[in-house]
């Protein structure tokens, strides 16, 4: 289990990463393009990822990584337990998503 406190240190400490809103959740940026959000009061983040690493991330079970239910999973947006996920596997997905957006 990894805390929205322990989530929000992992992402703000990568290079250039800025919090800003988004409708109702909190978005995470990297040149002005978005790579997670978080909704308060859900356990549940979500990430960018690319179909291929989206597809690797999400055998690891599938109850705990899960394209989002619409056009926008098949465009690579994956949601994250962070109840389920280990801190180590979710580092890889954010330093994953953050690398997708920001290359």
């Amino acid at each position: 289990m990894v805390t929205i406190d322990a989530f929000k240190q992992l992402v703000l400490s990568l290079n250039g990463v800025e919090e800003l809103p988004h409708f109702e959740k909190t978005s995470f940026r990297v040149k002005k393009k978005i790579f997670a959000t978080h909704a308060p009061g859900s356990d549940i983040i979500c990430v960018k990822l690319s179909e291929v690493d989206q597809s690797v991330f999400c055998a690891i079970d599938k109850t705990m990584i899960y394209p989002v239910d619409n056009k926008w999973g098949k465009q690579g947006w994956t949601l994250v337990n962070l109840k389920k996920v280990r801190k180590t596997i979710l580092k890889d997905i954010v330093t994953t998503a953050y690398n997708e957006v920001a290359c």
